[in-house]
């Protein structure tokens, strides 16, 4: 048998400070949750795929829209109608979402309790499937401790939302070791929580199959679900399937080489079509880092509307359907022009005192803490971090340099 193992799709989520810089995008990124959910649904009917299972956050926090429950029921009922049996377990943002607990799943769904690890068998294909779910966000006991034995002679299935023993970027819930998920016996773990795909093991199969659909320019590369085949009891073969519609991609550029903002272009150009090529016909959405020092950092750092605009330009060029999401200038002054050379030792020495850089910064946090959160978030700054701080400071001394320097430097 084949079976589907998916987790984090989180339904609908709530674009906040994405929304301002997608602008017309926006129902396009909003809507990629939704599509990605209706390509893995495709797929389990043109493959004819046994069992589906779902470890967690089927919805998101945030999501509040009735219609996105009726969404989902619609697609889990093709599934029934195809005699395609669902298993899911509640990760921490269903249990956080009031919405979601109100929802009466369709007969070929079964979602598993929250007050204790369960068992549920499928007979026709002798496989027994374990879970619990999440009773609240926060969960950290180790869930695993308490899950049924193994179905003797059947294959047999653990189904849990869990940061295992830890992943970055993300919250340590229902956390265990991999030794504790080989000491229940099971043949396969389906996990949940963490967005990035990973097969932990092998021996047994410990899964994370990552989200269907990438949600910010921090969960970039492709996104999909998990096909295992079973045969004689064991996992034969897995296969990671991409079904993403927008595709992520954070492309670090280095520019030391560019003289000028064309320079800049032509090295952007060859990235994003490199890019275009392995993304097939998705929509891709990219955040551009540009690295390395270079005279052309003035031009880059002073003025980024202008340096937007460029890169928007070069990707209407590269064919396929392209959004520049960001451009981040982390480069640095590489050359001194003869007419800003006499100023650079004294800018360099802004930031270089603890106290004076404290109260030069100070009004600017004061200010960016009045802001709307959406807006904090699209500015991507700060002011706290030492990253934050060092990239204000950045921007700030190639804003005054490019000033005295005419605006023209590096043209």
């Amino acid at each position: 048998m084949r079976f589907i193992h998916a987790a984090d799709v989180h339904l609908d989520i709530a674009l906040t400070g994405l929304r301002h810089r997608a602008q017309e995008r926006a129902s396009h990124l909003a809507d990629a949750s939704r599509r990605a959910l209706e390509q893995m649904v495709e797929y389990a009917l043109q493959e004819r795929i046994e069992l589906v299972l779902v470890a967690g956050d089927l919805f998101d926090t945030q999501a509040t829209d009735f219609n996105s429950a009726l969404f989902l029921l619609k697609q889990l009922a093709r599934l029934g109608d195809a005699g395609i049996p669902v298993a899911l377990i509640r990760g921490n943002h269903d249990a956080a979402n009031a919405m979601s607990k109100k929802v009466t799943w369709p007969s070929n769904v079964h979602e598993f309790g929250s007050r204790t690890p369960a068992t549920w068998e499928i007979p026709r294909f002798e496989v027994a499937v374990h879970g619990q779910s999440f009773p609240q966000r926060e969960v950290p006991e180790n869930l695993v401790l308490r899950y049924p034995a193994p179905k003797v002679g059947w294959f047999n299935i653990g189904l849990l939302h869990t940061s295992l023993d830890g992943r970055p970027g993300h919250a340590p819930y229902a956390p265990c070791s991999v030794q504790d998920l080989r000491n229940r016996n099971y043949d396969y773990w389906a996990l949940g929580h963490v967005h990035g795909h990973e097969v932990v093991d092998r021996d047994p199969h410990i899964v994370f199959p990552g989200n269907l659909q990438g949600r910010n320019s921090r969960e970039y590369g492709p996104k999909g679900f998990v096909v295992a085949t079973v045969e004689s009891g064991r996992v034969s073969a897995l296969e990671h399937v991409p079904i993403d519609v927008v595709r992520w991609a954070r492309l670090v550029i280095d520019v030391t080489s560019a003289s000028t903002v064309s320079d800049v272009c032509q090295l952007v150009s060859v990235a994003l079509r490199r890019e275009v090529d392995a993304s097939g016909d998705r929509t891709l959405a990219v955040r551009i880092v540009l690295e390395g020092a270079c005279p052309a950092h003035l031009v880059l750092a002073g003025d980024p509307a202008t340096l937007l605009a460029e890169c928007t330009g070069v990707a209407l060029q590269c064919g396929g359907d392209v959004w520049i999401e960001k451009v981040e200038v982390r480069t640095r002054y590489a050359a001194a022009a003869a007419r800003t050379a006499a100023f650079e030792p004294l800018i360099e020495r802004i930031g270089a005192d603890a106290a004076e850089l404290d109260a030069i910064l100070g009004p600017v946090m004061g200010g960016l803490d009045r802001l709307p959160p959406e807006v904090r978030a699209m500015l991507d700054v700060d002011g706290r971090s030492a990253e934050s701080r060092e990239r204000l400071v950045g921007l700030a001394q190639a804003a005054v340099l490019r000033r005295i320097g005419g605006g023209r430097s590096a043209e």
